[in-house]
């Protein structure tokens, strides 16, 4: 056959998988924003079918036949290509070991978890969420299998969120991270506290609504190719690099929370938007691994976020929307309190310094889940006590415990190290942008176009055609977590006048 032909075929079908995505995205996007609180079930059957024609699509013997084509005649590929056929076939792979019954079941099951994850949160009981996460982990456990037997089961899920990681790397990561940081931590608790009482004064929701538009506007998110909407757990959603969505949340006791989780979700957006456009409707339109996305979150959310020199830009408009509630604050106070770095319930709310220790108790937790050293009727149990241990505060509730995250709920085991991951990345790309461009001028007037045209370059573009690990490479020139440390210390150090 002729190769024109068979890159054809390739084009066609990541089309229709694109359009399989986008549907069951959309259908995910209206659940959690929109849809009415008790409409699961015929939800579920649409998105268990959808996955039921995806996986006949794909996992099947034309599409395999395509692929060992298009492989022995990879000499011929231009490297987008080649590229696109290597990502190809590792997911076919995986997904063709996987009876097509169980692929239904499983989107049906998410789907269903979903909504009961939300009345077990707003309920605070645990029990009602533990028969359904019971068979999301038995799901998990058996999924590892398909996708790579040779690994330990937590390993292969591990591996689907950051290629090349494993328990082993992680657990000498984290344990550098807690050694430097808790003494850091408790060296804080002793110091004269900062004042961050301003920030739970009342802040109404409609005024937050419009700090959230100018917040986007900052970040150059353009509205006619990106949207915010409201959700319980703030997540974004990137269908192809013109077309993506966030979610927020908004508390009118904490400006602080929505302020930071925009902030956040943007920088998830900017990374989708950021994509080269010749990959939409391809396996390399996302970005190549969870660490990577995080580590633009992290770094629009904290890096920039959190700096003074943004704070300076942006607290006009702040002190113009809320007057009263800010009328006795300077920038410099706001900048202080929302890096006050003190031990918390919420990992979403956390500062920097302690972020990641939020982020190991749910990596011990699954490590022990997926192991099978852990029954999920002791996750309640297990969760308050590495709390106390890792963070020293007590866990008064399941709802501000090991409810709070929405991710088991959507089976997403193996995503928590992200995170720390990607503020690791994040502290290494904030080094070397300060080495190639005078940044900090530009964002003291509000203007970010540098920051984001240097990750446009080393990292957006880039999509999924190179792995994370040439993206730290290029980026970052080799991972070194201790540069995050350093970066954390310096900053805190000075903070606190230690």
């Amino acid at each position: 056959m002729e190769l024109e032909t068979l890159l054809q075929q390739l084009e066609d079908l990541q089309k229709k998988m694109y359009a399989y995505g986008t549907a069951s995205s959309s259908l995910y996007l209206d659940a959690v924003t929109t849809a009415p609180s008790d409409t699961s079930e015929g939800r579920g059957i649409a998105m268990s079918i959808l996955a039921g024609e995806e996986h006949k699509l794909f996992a099947s013997k034309e599409t395999d036949e395509l692929l060992k084509a298009l492989e022995a005649r990879k000499a011929e590929l231009n490297p987008v290509a080649a590229r696109q056929v290597t990502m190809l076939r590792r997911s076919y792979d995986q997904l063709s070991r996987i009876p097509a019954q169980e692929y239904m079941e499983y989107v049906a099951l998410t789907n269903e978890a979903g909504d009961v994850w939300h009345k077990a949160k707003e309920a605070s009981d645990f029990a009602m969420f533990e028969p359904v996460l019971e068979k999301l982990v038995a799901f998990n456990r058996k999924f590892a299998g398909y996708y790579d037997s040779t690994k330990a089961p937590y390993d292969a899920l591990l591996n689907e969120y950051e290629r090349g990681m494993d328990m082993e790397k992680l657990d000498a990561f984290f344990g550098m991270l807690r050694s430097r940081l808790t003494p850091l931590i408790k060296e804080i608790g002793a110091a004269k506290q900062i004042d961050d009482s301003f920030l739970y004064a009342h802040y109404p929701v409609e005024k937050q609504r419009i700090f959230s538009d100018y917040l986007m506007q900052v970040m150059g998110l353009d509205r006619a190719h990106s949207t915010i909407a409201q959700t319980e757990h703030p997540f974004t959603l990137e269908f192809n690099s013109k077309d993506v969505r966030i979610t927020t949340h908004y508390y009118e006791d904490n400006l602080a929370s929505s302020m930071y989780s925009v902030i956040h979700e943007g920088g998830h957006a900017l990374y989708g938007l950021g994509v080269d456009p010749a990959f939409d409707y391809t396996c390399l339109q996302d970005g190549t691994s969870m660490g990577i996305h995080e580590s633009q979150s992290r770094f629009y959310e904290n890096m920039i976020g959190r700096s003074l020199p943004f704070i300076r830009a942006v607290f006009p408009k702040m002190q113009e929307l809320f007057p009263e509630q800010l009328k006795a604050v300077t920038a410099e106070d706001f900048y202080r309190a929302v890096n006050k770095a003190q031990p918390s319930l919420i990992r979403t709310e956390a500062d920097e310094l302690t972020y990641s220790l939020h982020v190991m108790v749910r990596y011990e937790i699954e490590k022990q889940l997926i192991g099978g050293t852990l029954a999920v009727h002791d996750v309640p149990k297990v969760w308050n006590e590495l709390y106390q241990e890792y963070l020293g505060v007590q866990v008064p509730d399941d709802k501000n415990g090991c409810l709070q995250d929405s991710h088991w709920s959507g089976g997403s085991f193996g995503y928590f190290p992200s995170y720390a991951l990607g503020s690791a990345y994040a502290a290494q790309m904030l080094r070397n942008m300060e080495k190639d461009a005078d940044i900090w001028s530009d964002v003291e007037k509000g203007d970010l176009h540098s920051v984001t045209n240097w990750l446009r370059e080393h990292v957006h573009r880039f999509g999924q055609l190179l792995e994370a690990g040439e993206i730290v490479e290029r980026a970052c020139g080799g991972f070194d977590p201790s540069v995050y440390v350093d970066y954390l210390e310096k900053k805190y150090r000075a903070l606190y006048h230690l």
